[in-house]
This record gives structure tokens, C-alpha cells and sequence, in this order.
């Protein structure tokens, strides 16, 4: 039998606050983000693991503070920012001397503004090997804000979402085999969920315990 051809089909993901789930683990954040007019000095940096749900509570302080979302290392130039910024991936400009300018310029302007600025990254400053002095101390001088590590309850909500977002069926007790069997970040979480998204679609029925059995049995044997 010939191999059904897949296509990667658009993801639609959902970045309401509806869509975001709070745990111990993030409650926190949550609320700095959610009392963004008493951050000191009107500016805020979020960090977390790849996949913790840093861009999803960008959107949700974007939309409450009307706020302009820009990717760190994107071509955007800091005269054409009106009002509140957010500045994704802060850390993937190190070393890119031009970039770090303009974020420093944009630092300063918000503050003259009376702006705020919201800053998200993967690690914290101080290992961002920021190139740029200035730079450096004014990131040091922001408010940091970090997302802690998964729980139960934030992985199976994460799984959920991300299930969601590709409209992947689960068969009942799905999420408890993979709570207990995949690896506890939301990292691996994603890759599963690619991978499962492309069997099921293969298969064309729904997501049950033998097919993740499956799928992770193909994860472990990439590592």
C-alpha cells in the first residue's frame, strides 16, 4: 500500500488568557504580568524554559496594555514604536552589535516615554552574554520574573493546549500514560505532540496509549 501523504497544516494557536492555565508553577508570573502598571521603572523581563509559555503571556500583556510585540533579532526600528513594546528571545541577539543597540536605544526611549517594556528570554541576563554594556546594566535593572518548572497539572494543561491547537484527538487516559512516561519538560511535550499529531493524521483515527508507545519508543531511540 502506497504511504498517505501528510501535509503540515497551519497550527492555530490560541493566545487568549482563557487559553492559559495557572499553576504553582507559573501563578506567579501570572500575577507580575496581570499588575504590569506597578512594575518598577515600567519594564519587566520574563524568563522560563523553551516551551514554558513565555510568548503565550507576552499576548496576553500585549492585549491588556495595547502593547506592540516584536522579535528581538526581527528587522523593526525603535522610531516606529508608539506606546508599551513587548521584545521576544532577548537572549538570541547576543553578540549581534546592532540589534543590542537598538534594544538599548529602545530602553531609553520608553523610559522618557513613561512606556512600558516587557522583555522575554530563554536563561537569565547575566548569561545572555550581552555584548553592549549599556545594555547589559540596563537589563540588569529590570525586574525579573521567572516561570518555574512543570508540574502535573501545568504539563497535562500544556499537552492539552498543544493537542488543541491541532485539533488531535486523545483517547481516554492518554494524558496520564504520557504524564507518566515522557520526559517531564515542555520541550518533549511539543515534539511528542508533533509526532503524534503526523500518526494520527497517517492513521487517521485518534490518539491512543499503543501509538504513544510507539511514538516514544522513536523518541528515545533519536537521543
Amino acid at each position: 500500500m502506497a504511504e498517505q501523504l501528510v501535509f503540515d497544516l497551519p497550527i492555530n494557536t490560541a493566545f487568549g488568557r482563557d487559553n492559559f492555565f495557572a499553576s504553582n508553577a507559573n501563578i506567579g508570573a501570572v500575577g507580575t504580568i496581570e499588575n504590569w502598571a506597578e512594575w518598577p521603572l515600567g519594564k519587566l523581563i520574563l524568563v522560563g524554559p523553551e516551551g514554558a509559555g513565555k510568548s503565550h503571556l507576552a499576548h496576553i500583556w500585549a492585549d491588556m496594555a495595547d502593547a506592540v510585540v516584536v522579535e528581538a533579532a526581527d528587522d523593526w526600528r525603535t522610531g516606529d514604536m508608539v506606546g508599551a513594546v513587548c521584545v521576544e528571545n532577548v537572549h538570541t541577539i547576543s553578540g549581534d552589535s546592532a540589534n543590542e543597540e537598538k534594544l538599548f536605544h529602545l530602553h531609553n526611549m520608553q523610559a522618557q516615554k513613561c512606556a512600558a517594556l516587557l522583555m522575554t528570554g530563554t536563561g537569565v541576563p547575566n548569561g545572555w552574554g550581552i555584548g553592549l554594556p549599556d545594555l547589559a546594566s540596563r537589563l540588569q535593572g529590570s525586574l525579573l520574573v521567572q516561570l518555574g518548572a512543570p508540574d502535573d497539572t501545568l504539563l497535562a494543561a500544556v499537552l492539552l493546549k498543544q493537542c488543541a491547537d491541532r485539533q488531535l484527538q486523545l483517547e481516554p487516559g492518554v494524558v496520564d500514560y504520557i504524564l507518566r512516561r515522557a520526559e517531564r519538560s515542555f520541550v518533549s511535550m511539543r515534539d511528542l505532540v508533533v509526532l503524534l499529531d503526523r500518526q494520527s493524521l497517517q492513521r487517521k483515527r485518534p490518539v491512543g496509549q499503543g501509538m504513544v508507545r510507539e511514538v516514544l519508543a522513536q523518541m528515545e531511540n533519536l537521543k
